[in-house]
């Protein structure tokens, strides 16, 4: 069957889109409903300040496949095209991915879900199944995947589809010898939000009065054109029923994979990892949207934090852990746990945590303090203080996380806080001049929050790269 060995576990990697860290009901959460992730939380380790590389999708899943920085890998903003077709861009061509890796090492690999990294009519090598969404993000209904090299649209509700997929995969790897690897890339809970879920999961929110989720006066950087943006501001209840019954139906699928894991006899031998691509903001900070919900982007908490569940029982002792952790630790990390001899031919920019994981270690080799980009826009955070620099002239940004954990008050400018601004500065400069690659450094790259283009090279004008303008709402199908 797949594989049994606890020290060479399968491994389910399941992702969702544009989940911010809060959207759990074992992060405290109140008003969602969410107990299979509260599930994998009660027997696993879950993180409470884990961070995306950026908050915006494709360049945070590059991140987590290639383990390098998005100023390495070079994918910057989320693929706005290059996806399907002849004029399909590989973004990632060239780059050893993680799934490469673990592929070489005997795992039977799967993607089921949204990839957005361009050539989503490719499968990548070393999988034996292929399930991709045509671009990154579609309604839910007649949504236009890629099954293997074939296009088809999926009438029925796509979050329902991907948890079928899954269940198939999952029952066909049980008669085979060899581990596999699954990617379950969820669409959910990304835009659109209304008019968009089984009333099933809607009508659980009916009454709910969304304390988790208060909303405030647009913030004064908001972005404007986005229709996730524009319809959260303007329909802030029919926005939030749709987003929180999104997650819901998501949280309902990944129990039934759980099940079946179950079921079969797997769990002591499967890795769970449930985590997100980037953080996401319902109305907090008068935001709706990740970083690029405001222009400049911004680097907020609930933008750059995400969800990370952890699970194998009998190797993974149940825990919360707030140690300070970052998805360019993931690829270092994986291999680690499973065992295989990391590829790298450049010092990576991220460390395992694999001991975090095993035996509750106190995380003290660790540096505690976490990196983040968008385009100019660059973070440095300890535990105490977030400093933010956007190039070339700012606004910067400096929040004291110990007085002020909700980032109210800018800190810069203050006199007694000059020299720590100027110490994370320094940090900041030193890290990204040890890990950035100058042909993708994105502060040389006009990225605006509005899309990529194409990759960029060193002939590339970066000003042909990326978007500067916001896409068209999606059009939502009717549903009786």
């Amino acid at each position: 069957m797949a594989g049994i060995d606890p020290r060479q576990p399968n491994v389910l990697f399941i992702l969702s889109d544009d989940q911010g860290a809060w959207a759990m009901r074992c992060a405290g959460n109140a008003d969602i409903v969410t107990p299979s992730l509260d599930r994998i939380a009660a027997a696993g380790v879950r993180f409470t300040s884990f961070f995306c590389t950026s908050p915006v999708c494709s360049p945070a899943r590059a991140s987590l496949l290639t383990g390098e920085i998005p100023s390495r890998h070079g994918v910057q903003d989320w693929i706005r095209d290059g996806n399907v077709g002849p004029s399909r861009i590989d973004y990632l061509a060239g780059r050893p991915l993680l799934t490469d890796v673990v592929a070489k090492a005997g795992y039977r690999c799967a993607l089921i879900g949204k990839w957005h990294l361009g050539a989503s009519d490719v499968p990548r090598p070393g999988h034996v199944k292929w399930f991709a969404h045509a671009s990154g993000m579609s309604p839910y209904y007649d949504a236009p995947m890629i099954d293997e090299r074939r296009p088809r649209t999926i009438a029925r509700y796509l979050t329902d589809e991907l948890t079928d997929q899954a269940l198939a995969f999952v029952d066909d790897e049980s008669t085979r010898a060899q581990p596999f690897w699954l990617a379950l890339n969820y669409t959910a809970p990304h835009y659109p939000w209304i008019d968009s879920h089984p009333r099933e999961y809607t009508d659980r929110y009916a009454g709910c009065a969304f304390a988790s989720c208060p909303q405030e006066p647009p913030h004064p950087f908001s972005a404007t054109g986005n229709p996730a943006t524009d319809e959260g501001h303007r329909r802030r209840r029919e926005s939030l029923v749709g987003y929180f019954a999104a997650v819901t139906a998501m949280d309902a699928g990944i129990g039934r994979v759980l099940d079946r894991i179950d079921a079969l006899g797997l769990a002591g031998s499967t890795l769970v990892i449930f985590m997100s691509d980037n953080g996401m903001n319902c109305g907090h900070h008068g935001i709706w949207g990740k970083g690029n919900g405001t222009r400049p982007q911004n680097m907020y908490d609930t933008s750059v934090k995400v969800p990370a569940l952890f699970r194998q029982p009998g190797r993974i002792a149940p825990a919360v852990r707030d140690d300070l952790v970052s998805g360019y630790d993931v690829f270092p990390t994986l291999l680690d746990y499973l065992g295989i001899a990391d590829p790298a031919i450049h010092k990576r920019p991220g460390k395992s945590f694999r001991t975090l994981l095993e035996n509750g270690a106190t995380g003290a080799e660790r540096d505690v303090v976490v990196y983040d980009e968008y385009g100019p826009v660059r973070m440095v955070r300890t535990r105490e203080w977030k400093y933010v620099h956007r190039i070339p002239d700012g606004p910067h940004e400096l929040f004291d996380l110990v007085h002020d954990p909700d980032e109210r008050t800018n800190r810069i400018g203050d006199a007694e806080t000059d020299t720590i601004s100027t110490a994370l500065r320094a940090r900041l400069d030193a890290w990204f001049a040890e890990f950035v690659d100058p042909l993708h450094d994105c502060a040389r790259g006009a990225v605006t929050g509005y899309g990529q283009l194409g990759r960029v090279t060193a002939d590339s004008d970066a000003r042909n790269v990326f978007a500067d303008v916001p896409i068209k709402a999606l059009a939502v199908p009717a549903r009786s």
